[in-house]
């Protein structure tokens, strides 16, 4: 049996996602190492914190370049910050390169409501993806932080939600999917979605 690889570069809530594979029965592993990268099944990059010292942080390990490369061949999931990596571009703190990945840039949440953006929103589809499969229209999940992704081509964006504008919730181009919110902490809906991935490549 493969696993899904959970990508441990310093900077990542691991154990909620670790514990939430292991509820769904999908076989994960935290790691660090590139050839686990390489062997998996699919990987996982978790994130929490400042877009630019993730980034260096990821760097620092070369496993930037591994992901990259193994988005060729595999399901890719970003959580969180981890999702934000994916895009060309994050600024916060300052103008900083992420993966490049998912075209487009990472920027403050324009709204009249408090950031950060801390809670349960609904979500809607404007595209579909087999990431949603069996998640209902105007479900829950839960969502920190302050930046959102802003997609070059609106065909990227499989999952929307609203704090008085709208933000990209969920991405997909190819192997690569994004969720801006946590999944792992998403309940129900949260392990669905997590299950979906889990199927991609098995």
């Amino acid at each position: 049996m493969g696993y899904t690889a959970i990508v441990d570069y310093g900077v990542g809530n691991l154990r909620s996602v670790t514990n939430a594979m292991a509820y769904l029965g999908l076989e994960s592993k935290v790691t660090g190492d590139a050839g686990a990268l390489e062997r998996a099944d699919a990987i996982i990059l978790p994130g929490v914190g400042a877009f630019p010292d993730a980034a260096e942080k990821l760097r620092g390990t070369g496993l930037d370049k591994t992901i990259v490369a193994q988005a060729e061949k595999k399901p890719i999931l970003g959580i969180c910050l981890g999702m934000q990596l994916l895009f060309d571009l994050g600024e916060e703190v300052r103008p900083c390169k992420g993966l490049g990945l998912v075209g487009g840039r990472v920027k403050k949440i324009e709204t009249v409501y408090k950031l950060p953006h801390i809670g349960w929103n609904s979500l809607t589809f404007p595209n579909p993806s087999p990431l949603f499969a069996g998640v209902g229209e105007g479900s829950y999940v839960y969502f920190v932080h302050s930046f959102c992704a802003v997609a070059e081509d609106p065909g990227d964006v499989i999952a929307q939600t609203d704090y008085a504008v709208p933000v990209t919730a969920a991405v997909g181009k190819g192997n690569v999917y994004g969720c801006q919110f946590h999944p792992e902490k998403s309940g129900e809906v949260g392990l669905q979605i997590l299950k979906n991935f889990g199927g991609l490549n098995r």
